[in-house]
């Protein structure tokens, strides 16, 4: 992405974050639930993290799988924005493997895609990055993990918050081991809403709480 394209991108989505509380503000004076981390934060170097994951910094070809919009807004639990938090976010492909040497999964690797974001949220808290759907995958032989993002969110003042996002009506949600562990009032928090009027686009706020 050139740098006018990803001012407008990013500006964008500042402009989105600034018409008003998302859908799944209504939660928001409860701080987003924490999630564990899991085993595929990260860890080999990369120059670029920025907003567009469909695409590598000098490379021509595009991520595999279906593009979608994650926008949404970092709030506190006065219902504040939160700005210049560090909104630090990883995935699997679209066919759902990590760019990670512990991901044993078969699925192949996508030389195209990014898989890592560190971005700060802007005016009026918001984020937005351009990404692929992500692909289900294997965590034991009984275990199929749906589609999901993992989040990490920090700025000082604040308790760091590390989560995961999914996606409205999986059918892998309702079997999950990891979201069966939460309430009701829990999944609301973790699971994004779509938009209706765009295409692919969804929106998740996160809240932090004071520290």
């Amino acid at each position: 992405m050139d740098e006018t394209n990803r001012r407008t991108f990013i500006k964008s989505g500042v402009v989105g974050g600034a018409l008003g509380l998302f859908a799944s503000s209504a939660y928001a004076s409860s701080p987003t639930p924490k999630e564990i981390e899991g085993p595929f934060y990260p860890v080999m170097a990369q120059k670029d993290k920025d907003f567009d994951l469909t695409r590598i910094e000098g490379k021509e070809g595009v991520a595999k799988g279906k593009t979608i919009i994650i926008q949404g807004q970092v709030l506190d639990t006065d219902d504040k924005s939160v700005e210049d938090a560090t909104v630090d976010l990883w995935q699997a492909n679209g066919a759902g493997r990590y760019r990670h040497p512990h991901d044993s999964n078969k699925a192949p690797l996508d030389p195209n895609f990014q898989g890592w974001a560190i971005v700060p949220s802007g005016k009026d808290g918001a984020f937005r990055f351009k990404t692929v759907y992500p692909g289900s995958y294997p965590a034991s032989d009984t275990w199929t993990r749906p589609p999901h993002i993992h989040f990490k969110i920090s700025k000082k003042g604040y308790i760091e918050i590390i989560t995961q996002m999914y996606f409205p009506g999986h059918e892998l949600n309702d079997s999950d081991l990891l979201l069966k562990r939460k309430s009701k009032e829990e999944h609301k928090l973790m699971i994004a809403s779509k938009v209706q009027d765009k295409p692919e686009t969804y929106e998740y706020n996160i809240v932090l709480q004071k520290a």
